[in-house]
C-alpha cells in the first residue's frame, strides 16, 4: 500500500483534429489568447479541436430528450412520410415534426412494434423557424447572401440544446391545463447540459488498447469500449459532482487506472456482511488484509500504530475501502471529527489497481492473473448523480447483497431443472459500510450510504477455455471509426458467421431462460437490464449468461415463493431510505410489482433494445424477434406444468405492462406516480389454453396514442 496521491495522471491522448473542421458551421471556434502550445494538454476544452464532436453529441442529447417527451406523451407530434409496412410486427419509419413556439423540430425515426416505443435518428434532427423572414433579414440576404445562407443553414441543421430547452419551457408554461404544464427545473437543465459537456469531453478519450480488434477484448475492456451509456434516459452521462478533471480521471471512457483508499475504524462504527463458502476470497478480512501489502509495509505499520493508540485489537477494527473522489469530496467533511481525533485513520492507497466499469462506481481489477485466482470486482459508494440517481451504498444493501447471493445460489444448486437455465450468478460475497446508527443527530443523515463497499465475483472465474464474455448492452452498439463515430454493428461478424435467425434464437434462449426460471419456478423477480447481464460466448455464439447486481436488484412476494422455507432473513429497509426512494424495496405483497420488476428491466429495456436494433440493422422484424421470445417462454411452460399457478400470478402475456416515465418524473414531480401503460408485444402469443391472469392490465386497445 502506498501513500495517497491526488496528482492527475497525464492525458492518454486525444484524437487528431479534423482537417476540414472550419467548414462545419455548427462547431464553435475558440480563439486562444495564447499560442496553442502554451495551453497545457490536460486543460479541458482549451483547443478548438476539443469541440469537433459537438454537432453529433448535441443532436444526441436533444434527440434523446425529445424521444422521451414524445413517448411519454408530454409533447404532441405529427408524422410525415409514414412508411407502409409489409406485415404485422414491424416498426414504421417516419419523419416526426414537433412544433415548439416559433420553431419546428424535424427528425427521422421509427414507430416501433416493441411496446410502441419511439426511436429517433438523432443525427437527422433539424430545426427550422416557422416565422416568415423579417425585412432586416431579407435585406441582409440581399447584401450578403453567402453569410445569410450560412446563418440559415446553421439554424436549420444544427439545433442548439439551449434553444430547445427555451422552446420546451415556453411550451410547457403556455398550457392552459395546469396539471399538464410541467416545469423545467434548474436541476434537470443542469443535468442535460452536463451530459452534453461530459459526453463531449469523453469523445476525445484515447482509443482502447486493442480497439482495432474489439472482438478480442475481454469483458472488462469492453466496459470501456462501449461508451453509449443509457439509450433512453436523456441524462445518460451527467455525472453531477464530477468536475471535468474528475470525469477524465474516473470516467470509464478514459480507462485511467486508480487505487482505492483504505480507512481503519473501530468496529462499532461499521457494519459488515459476508457469506462463507463462496470462494477463496469470500471473507471480508481476507480481501481487506490483502490490500495492506507485505508484512512490514508502511500501511501495516500505520495500522499497528493506530491500533496501539486506540487500544484496539485487530478484531476490534474494520478496514473500509473508499473511492478517491468520495474521500476528497464527501468523507473528509462528513468524518472530520473522527479524523481529527484519530478515531478513524487513512492508511493509504491499496495494492490493487482498478479501472472503472460503465457504472463508474464498480471497479474492475487489473493486477492479477484473473483466470488462476480472480480478484473480485469492487463496488463503492460514490456521491455523484448519474441518470438522475445518486450512487450511494446503504448499510442494509451491504448486508443483503451476500445474503441474497447465497439464497439465489442455493435455489439454483438445489433445483434439478435449473441446469437447463445454465446461468452464472456473479455473487456479492462480502460488504462493509459505515453504520449511520453510530452517529448522532444530523450526522446520521450526513453519513448514510456515503461509505460502503461490495465485492463481486469476477466473470473470469466462470469462463471455460475458449470462452469470452461481453456486456449484453454492448450487443446493440456499434463499432467506432478512428474518430470515435459509430460504424458497423458490433455483432455484424457474428451474425454473418452464424446466421441472423439462428444467432438471435440462441441469444434469446440463453438470456431468457434464467430470468423466467427464477420468476416461474421460484417466484423471484430480477432487475436484469442490459448492464446487469453478461453474455458468455464462443466465437460469438452465445452459450449462457451471467447475472449480477443483487443487493438492490431482487424482488419477491413471500406468499408466492416456491420454497418459502428458504427465504432469506434480510436487513430491514430503513424508513428514511423508503421515504427517499419509494421504488427501492425487495419484499412486497404485490404480485404485479414482482412481475413488472423483471419485465421492465429485461423485456422492456434489454430485449426491446435488441429487437429494435436487429430490425434496423439486419432486417429481422420486431414481431419475429418477439415470436422467438414467446417460443422460449411457452416451451418452458409446456415442459413445466407444475408451475401453472405462478404462470397465472406472473403472467408475462398480459395485454399491457406499466413502465416508469423517467422524463415525466423530472417535469411533473413524484407526488403522483409517473407511469405509462404500454402494449405488450408478447400478448399476441398468449397460449390458447391459459387461465385468467392474476396480474391483468388495461387492454392495449384503450391506450391513448399520439396521432400521426
Amino acid at each position: 500500500m502506498s501513500s495517497p496521491s491526488y496528482v492527475a495522471e497525464p492525458a492518454t491522448g486525444s484524437a487528431d483534429a479534423v482537417a476540414d473542421a472550419a467548414a462545419d458551421v455548427a462547431a464553435p471556434r475558440v480563439a486562444p489568447c495564447v499560442s496553442p502550445s502554451a495551453v497545457p494538454a490536460a486543460v479541458p476544452f482549451a483547443r478548438s479541436d476539443d469541440w469537433r464532436h459537438r454537432p453529433r453529441i448535441e443532436r444526441r442529447v436533444i434527440g434523446q430528450l425529445l424521444q422521451t417527451l414524445l413517448y411519454e406523451d408530454v409533447l404532441e407530434y405529427r408524422c410525415e412520410h409514414l412508411a407502409p409496412t409489409e406485415g404485422e410486427g414491424q416498426g414504421r419509419e417516419t419523419t416526426f415534426v414537433v412544433s415548439l413556439g416559433e420553431r419546428d423540430y424535424r427528425v427521422r425515426g421509427w414507430l416501433c412494434h416493441s411496446f410502441s416505443l419511439i426511436r429517433l435518428d438523432h443525427q437527422s434532427l433539424a430545426v427550422a423557424s416557422t416565422q416568415a423572414p423579417t425585412q432586416a433579414s431579407a435585406r441582409a440576404s440581399t447584401k450578403a447572401p453567402a453569410l445569410a445562407s450560412a446563418q440559415a443553414n446553421r439554424h436549420r441543421e444544427a439545433p442548439s440544446l439551449s434553444e430547445f430547452l427555451d422552446d420546451l419551457a415556453s411550451t410547457l408554461s403556455a398550457r392552459a391545463d395546469e396539471s399538464s404544464q410541467g416545469r423545467l427545473q434548474p436541476g434537470f437543465i443542469n443535468e442535460l447540459k452536463q451530459t452534453l459537456i461530459k459526453d463531449l469531453q469523453s469523445s476525445t478519450a484515447a482509443p482502447v488498447d486493442g480497439q482495432s480488434a474489439p472482438h478480442t477484448l475481454d469483458a472488462d475492456a469492453l466496459e470501456q469500449y462501449f461508451t453509449d451509456a443509457h439509450s433512453y434516459h436523456p441524462c445518460y452521462k451527467s455525472r453531477l459532482g464530477f468536475t471535468l478533471g474528475d470525469n477524465r480521471r474516473f470516467g470509464p471512457e478514459f480507462g485511467q487506472p486508480l487505487r482505492v483508499l483504505w480507512l481503519a475504524l473501530p468496529a462499532r462504527l461499521a457494519h459488515q456482511g459476508a457469506v462463507s463458502g463462496l470462494g477463496a476470497l469470500a471473507t471480508f478480512a481476507a480481501m481487506a488484509d490483502a490490500e495492506l501489502g507485505e508484512e512490514g509495509s508502511p500501511a501495516r505499520q500505520r495500522l499497528a500504530e493506530w491500533l496501539g493508540e486506540c487500544g484496539l485489537s485487530r478484531e476490534q477494527a474494520v478496514l473500509l475501502p473508499v473511492h478517491p473522489w468520495q474521500w476528497e469530496n464527501v468523507l473528509v467533511g462528513a468524518l472530520y471529527p473522527e479524523l481529527a481525533s484519530g478515531e478513524i485513520v487513512l492508511l493509504g492507497e491499496g495494492e490493487t489497481r482498478y479501472r472503472p466499469q460503465q457504472s463508474i462506481r464498480t471497479l474492475a481489477p487489473l493486477d492479477h492473473d484473473r483466470r488462476a485466482s480472480p480478484t473480485p470486482y469492487l463496488k463503492l459508494a460514490l456521491g455523484i448523480t448519474n441518470t438522475s440517481s445518486t450512487r450511494i451504498l446503504a448499510r442494509h444493501t451491504i448486508t443483503n447483497g451476500p445474503i441474497i447471493t447465497a439464497w439465489l445460489k442455493q435455489l439454483l444448486e438445489n433445483d434439478a431443472d435449473a441446469g437447463a437455465a445454465n446461468v452464472v450468478i456473479l455473487g456479492e460475497v462480502a460488504g462493509v459500510a459505515l453504520d449511520e446508527r453510530a452517529f448522532g443527530g444530523l450526522r446520521q443523515d450526513e453519513v448514510y450510504g456515503q461509505a460502503g463497499a461490495l465485492w463481486r465475483e469476477h466473470i473470469d472465474g466462470f469462463l471455460a477455455p475458449g470462452e469470452q464474455a461481453v456486456p449484453f448492452n454492448g450487443l446493440s452498439q456499434c463499432l467506432r471509426d478512428p474518430d470515435g463515430a459509430p460504424a458497423e454493428p458490433f455483432i455484424a461478424d457474428w451474425i454473418a458467421r452464424h446466421g441472423r435467425d439462428a444467432w438471435t434464437r440462441q441469444l434469446v434462449s440463453v438470456a431468457t431462460l434464467p430470468i423466467i426460471h427464477l420468476l416461474f419456478a421460484e417466484g423471484v423477480g430480477l432487475e436484469s437490464h442490459g448492464q446487469n447481464i453478461v453474455v458468455i460466448h464462443r466465437n460469438g455464439w452465445p452459450v449462457r449468461v451471467a447475472l449480477k447486481d443483487f443487493h438492490d436488484g431482487v424482488r419477491y412476494c413471500p406468499s408466492a415463493l416456491a420454497r418459502p422455507e428458504l427465504a432469506p432473513s434480510l436487513e430491514p429497509l430503513p424508513a428514511a431510505h423508503a421515504a427517499r426512494n419509494r421504488n427501492s424495496f425487495i419484499v412486497t405483497d404485490d404480485l404485479a410489482a414482482v412481475r413488472d420488476y423483471s419485465c421492465d428491466a429485461f423485456f422492456f429495456i434489454a430485449l426491446a433494445e435488441m429487437a429494435i436494433f436487429l430490425e434496423r440493422h439486419f432486417g429481422l422484424t420486431e414481431g419475429s424477434f418477439w415470436a422467438m421470445v414467446a417460443d422460449v417462454i411457452t416451451a418452458y411452460q409446456d415442459a413445466h406444468p407444475e408451475h401453472a399457478e405462478r404462470y397465472r400470478q406472473f403472467d408475462v402475456f398480459v395485454p399491457e405492462w406499466e413502465v416508469e416515465a423517467l422524463t415525466r418524473r423530472r417535469l411533473f414531480g413524484d407526488d403522483e406516480p409517473q407511469v405509462k401503460r404500454v402494449p405488450n408485444p408478447l400478448a399476441v402469443h398468449t397460449p390458447a389454453s391459459r387461465p385468467a391472469s392474476a396480474t391483468t392490465g388495461t387492454p392495449a386497445s384503450t391506450q391513448e396514442r399520439s396521432p400521426c
